[in-house]
C-alpha cells in the first residue's frame, strides 16, 4: 500500500497515530505492526490550538475584565451597555481574542455577544459581533404579566432588539432524555419570539455498540451530527476521499443508521458515539475538558478511502479518521478504537512521547490503556469492557482481537516482558510490556474471568501480583503521563513516573505503590 502520510522529525511534521493498518505506512503510527524498516523517527506535534493554562487564562480574563469600560467606549457601545468577559485566548503569535457577553441597563442581551481581536502590541484588529444592530429599547418595564421564574432579557437574536422574557421549562422527552425548553416572549406584545430545546439528542443504530444515544444539533428542517454538549464535535463523511473533511453527516428525523455497514450513517454513529464516550471518560476520570484540556473538540471523518483497513489520529488536523475495512462495510469505528485514537491526541498534548523505541511502545500502550478504560466506563451491554484491543473489528479475519493485555504475546509478536531488545521492536509489539503492566496492576496475575472473558496473566519471575483495580491503575497512569513522563521516557522512566504518581496519589507507604512496583517487576522492569 502506498503510504498516505510520511512524517519525519527533521521536517518537524505532525505524526499520524494510526490504530490499524494493512501493508506499510512509513512514519505512521499504526496499531498493526509495520514489518519494514523503522526509518527516521516520527513525533507528534503540539496541539494545534493555543490553549492557555488555567492560571494564565484566569489571569487574562481578570485583566480584560478590569478594562471593560474602556473597551466598551472604544467599540462605540451605548452608555447603558456593559461587557462581561467570558473567555480569553492567546495565539502563538501573540494575537489575543477576547469574548464578551453584553448587558443593557443590567439585563442580559441574548445574541449580543462579541469578540475583539487584538494585535500583540494592543491595537484592535477587528471585532466579531453576534448582531450588528444597535442595542436600545424604549423601556425595560414589561407590559405583560410576568411569571415568577421568568428572566427579563434583551432579545437581539433576530431583527431589532426588544425587551423580552425568558422562561425555561424542564422535563423529560419521550425517550427519557432530559428536556430544557427555553421560550423567549416579547415583554411588550406577548408574542413568542423563539423557543428551543436546550438538550439536543438523537438515536443511533451502531454497528458495534447497539442502539446508542447521540447528542445532535438541529439545523434547518433536519439535524446534523454535531455534539454541542462536548465542544462541538463534528462527524464528516469523506465519501471515500482521502483529504479535506468531506460532508457533515446530516439526517432528517434524528434517527441515524441501521446498525449495518450497508447504511453509510452507521459508521458515523459509531464514530460519534466513541468520541462522546471518550470525552465523557476524560471528564469524569481526570476532570479533563476534551483531548487538549481546553474544552475544544476534535472531529471525526468516516468512509476514508476505498477498502481502507485503517483508523488513525492525525495531530495536524486534530482529528480521527476511519476506513471502511476490506469489504467497505466493516468500518473500523469500534469503541476501543475510537478511545485509542483520541488518546493519541491526549498523549501529544501531555508527554508527547516519541513514536519510536521504548517511548513509542509507551505511546501505543497509552492509547490501548485509555481505549480499554473508555470501553469499561461506557458500560455498554453490546460491547462490554475487556482487556482485548480491537476485538469487535475482526481485523485478522478469524474473530481474534488485535492485541491482548493479559498476555500480549498471544498476538504472535508482542512482548510480555522487558529486555534490552524491546526498543528495537515495532511500537505495537513493544507496547506489550506496558499493556501487560497495566493489566497486572489492575487485575493481578493468574487465571480469572472478567465480563465473560477468560484471562491468565503470567509474570516474568513467577511472582504473584495483586491488582488494585482498573480505576486506580488508570489514575496512576494518567498522572504519570501528564506530569512525570517526557517525550523520551523509556520503560525504566515509566516505572519511575508511575511510582511518583502512586506516591502522590496514595502515599509512600501505600498498597498502591507496592502494587505498582510488583507489577513492573512482573514484566521485568526493575
Amino acid at each position: 500500500m502506498t503510504p498516505h502520510m510520511n512524517t519525519r522529525r527533521a521536517a518537524a511534521l505532525a505524526a499520524v497515530a494510526a490504530m490499524v493498518v494493512v501493508g506499510m505506512q512509513t512514519g505512521a503510527a499504526t496499531a498493526a505492526p509495520d514489518n519494514g524498516n523503522d526509518g527516521p523517527s516520527a513525533t507528534h506535534s503540539a496541539v494545534p490550538f493555543s490553549a492557555n493554562k488555567a492560571s494564565q487564562r484566569n489571569a487574562a480574563i481578570k485583566s480584560a475584565q478590569s478594562e471593560v469600560t474602556s473597551t466598551a467606549d472604544s467599540l462605540g457601545l451605548g452608555g447603558k451597555e456593559k461587557l462581561i468577559v467570558r473567555d480569553v485566548i492567546k495565539d502563538a503569535d501573540g494575537t489575543v481574542h477576547t469574548r464578551y457577553e453584553r448587558t443593557y441597563d443590567g439585563l442580559p442581551v441574548l445574541g449580543g455577544d462579541l469578540v475583539t481581536h487584538t494585535a500583540p502590541g494592543g491595537k484592535l484588529k477587528g471585532v466579531t459581533k453576534a448582531t450588528k444592530a444597535r442595542i436600545s429599547v424604549p423601556s425595560t418595564t414589561p407590559k405583560i404579566k410576568t411569571a415568577a421564574a421568568a428572566r427579563k432579557v434583551i432579545w437581539a437574536g433576530s431583527g431589532k432588539p426588544v425587551l423580552a422574557l425568558e422562561t425555561v421549562k424542564t422535563g423529560v422527552q419521550k425517550d427519557g432524555t432530559p428536556s430544557r425548553v427555553h421560550t423567549i416572549t416579547d415583554a411588550i406584545t406577548g408574542k413568542k419570539l423563539q423557543s428551543y430545546e436546550a438538550v439536543e439528542t438523537g438515536v443511533g443504530n451502531s454497528q458495534y455498540s447497539g442502539e446508542v444515544q447521540l447528542s445532535t444539533t438541529a439545523a434547518g428542517s433536519g439535524f446534523e451530527l454535531t455534539d454541542g454538549d462536548r465542544g462541538g464535535h463534528k462527524t464528516y463523511d469523506l465519501n471515500q476521499g482521502e483529504s479535506g473533511t468531506g460532508a457533515l453527516v446530516t439526517d432528517d428525523d434524528d434517527t441515524w443508521g441501521d446498525g449495518t455497514g450497508n447504511d453509510r450513517q452507521t459508521a458515523a454513529v459509531d464514530a460519534a458515539y466513541g468520541a462522546a464516550q471518550t470525552w465523557d471518560f476524560y471528564k469524569s476520570a481526570f476532570g479533563r475538558d476534551g483531548i487538549a484540556g481546553d474544552g475544544k473538540a476534535a472531529y471525526s471523518r468516516v468512509h476514508y478511502g476505498d477498502a481502507y483497513v485503517n483508523a488513525f489520529w492525525d495531530d495536524s488536523c486534530f482529528c480521527m479518521t476511519y476506513g471502511d475495512g476490506a469489504d467497505n462495510k466493516s468500518a473500523l469505528t469500534a469503541l476501543d478504537v475510537a478511545g485509542h485514537e483520541m488518546s493519541h491526541g491526549l498523549t501529544a498534548s501531555t508527554a508527547n512521547l516519541d513514536y519510536f523505541g521504548e517511548s513509542g511502545g509507551l505511546n501505543e500502550a497509552t492509547s490501548d490503556i485509555l481505549g480499554t478504560s473508555v470501553e469499561f466506563a461506557a458500560d455498554n451491554s453490546t460491547d462490554v469492557g475487556d482487556y482485548l484491543i480491537g476485538e469487535k473489528i475482526d481485523i485478522n479475519g478469524d474473530g481474534s482481537p488485535l492485541r491482548y493485555m493479559d498476555k500480549p504475546s498471544k498476538d504472535g509478536g508482542s512482548a510480555d516482558y522487558w529486555d534490552s531488545s524491546v526498543g528495537d521492536l515495532d511500537v505495537h509489539y513493544s507496547s506489550g510490556v506496558a499493556n501487560h503492566f497495566f493489566y497486572l496492576l489492575s487485575e493481578g496475575s493468574g487465571a480469572k474471568t472478567i465480563n465473560g472473558v477468560d484471562y491468565d496473566s503470567p509474570t516474568s519471575d513467577g511472582s504473584t501480583v495483586t491488582g488494585i483495580g482498573r480505576d486506580k491503575a488508570v489514575q496512576i497512569w494518567y498522572k504519570a503521563l501528564s506530569e512525570y513522563m517526557t517525550s523520551t521516557t523509556d520503560y525504566a522512566g515509566a516505572r519511575e513516573a508511575t511510582e511518583k504518581a502512586a506516591t502522590d496519589l496514595y502515599g509512600a507507604d501505600s498498597a498502591e505503590l507496592t502494587a505498582v512496583q510488583a507489577a513492573w517487576g512482573g514484566v521485568n522492569v526493575k
